[in-house]
């Protein structure tokens, strides 16, 4: 599934979140063809689980650890988006992958895989608004206002995970590295070690925390560009003086904790540890107890002691699963609202059972392929982060 990416029109994109037409430019797809089995279907998880049966070693099913508990009980492995991609190359003898998460997660998949191996999307309109706010024609004009400024050779490229294989594969090109949010600060340490400033995309919180409170840099060395002004909104010399560029991006679950929330859990809950992701905002993290990744936050709960509570800012999905495995423990989430992630979301029960229903039958829904020099590049930034000390 080659993409050429541009950004649409101000009537496109109003027509987009009215549920009405597509967006081609964008990370996820729109359309799942087929018909589904009703979500009421009181035979759902006796037809997932016959079909899986029927696929035998020849389908591995993954499942992110945002997923929803009906379609995690039918996961062979869990776990964070890098996680579950190098699970996938580490099953060259199964033939299809069924990644239960989300586009960008299915892209990096079919890139650490084999040739002969079919990675498969339950709902193309499983995307991420992150990675979605970054697009290679976006990254390709900041970086041309960086040449055209003297700068760009001192410049190295970083992306998190959570972004499209066009921006991996740019970063690739360009001598940069891929990070998780567990070795963000590996890659940034070997970015400086390369060039003298960093362009972290696409999520600016991520990039910020990780500048800021494990490397010891200041906020006024970071600036956050936005790629929907001029020159990202900066002036030459804000761009020459700056250490780490920001792209204006960050996560629409984690974004939404606030300083306000970690104050009223304190509040209401003596003695809770508050323990966020780190795309959290700059000043939840700072208030926060405990950060990290979502394989961090489940590790530190499991670890914790009998009758400790817990604030826990990440996707609501995990924090109740976590809850339901630790009775003994007080966990709550973080934000009084209730909070999914909505794309990840898009992969219920009845998109998996259909998904494996098709490959049954010998029709390969919804398969995710990125085209050959695309994923070469993306290799490389992966690669590298791989080799980070």
């Amino acid at each position: 599934m080659t993409t050429t990416w541009a950004e649409p029109s101000g009537t496109a994109t109003a027509l987009l979140l009215l549920g009405r037409g597509s967006d081609p430019s964008s990370e996820r797809g729109v359309d799942c063809p087929g018909d589904l089995p009703a979500p009421s279907d009181p035979t759902l998880v006796a037809r997932a689980t016959a079909a899986k049966a029927a696929l035998g070693d020849r389908v591995f099913v993954l499942g992110h650890h945002y997923q929803r508990d009906e379609v995690i009980q039918f996961a062979d492995v869990t776990g964070d988006s890098f996680k579950l991609a190098r699970e996938a190359a580490a099953r060259p003898d199964a033939e299809f992958i069924v990644f239960c998460g989300v586009h960008f997660m299915a892209e990096s998949a079919d890139i650490l895989t084999t040739e002969s191996q079919r990675v498969i999307l339950p709902d193309l309109a499983a995307g991420c608004s992150m990675a979605d706010m970054a697009v290679l024609g976006q990254v390709e004009r900041c970086w041309d206002t960086l040449t055209d400024l003297g700068i760009a050779d001192d410049v190295v490229p970083v992306t998190y995970m959570n972004s499209s294989a066009d921006i991996k594969g740019f970063v690739g090109r360009n001598r940069g590295v891929v990070c998780t949010s567990s070795n963000a600060k590996r890659a940034l340490t070997w970015a400086f070690e390369q060039g003298e400033k960093v362009l972290f995309l696409p999520d600016q919180h991520l990039g910020r925390n990780t500048a800021v409170l494990e490397m010891g840099l200041s906020l006024d060395d970071c600036v956050l560009y936005d790629p929907h002004k001029p020159q990202g909104g900066l002036t030459a010399e804000q761009l020459r003086a700056a250490k780490v560029i920001l792209w204006r991006g960050h996560c629409s679950v984690h974004g939404r904790f606030t300083l306000d929330s970690v104050n009223d859990v304190r509040e209401r809950v003596p003695g809770v540890n508050v323990l966020v992701h780190p795309e959290c905002k700059h000043e939840v993290v700072t208030a926060a107890d405990y950060v990290g990744s979502t394989e961090y936050i489940i590790k530190t709960i499991d670890a914790a002691p009998a009758g400790s509570a817990w604030a826990v800012g990440t996707e609501l999905n995990l924090v109740r699963r976590i809850a339901n495995a630790h009775p003994d423990k007080q966990i709550m989430f973080l934000d009084k609202t209730v909070c999914y992630c909505s794309t990840m979301n898009r992969i219920d029960l009845p998109h998996l059972v259909w998904a494996l229903e098709e490959l049954v039958a010998g029709r390969v829904p919804n398969q995710i392929v990125v085209d050959a020099a695309t994923a070469a590049d993306a290799r490389v930034g992966l690669e590298q982060m791989l080799a980070l000390p």
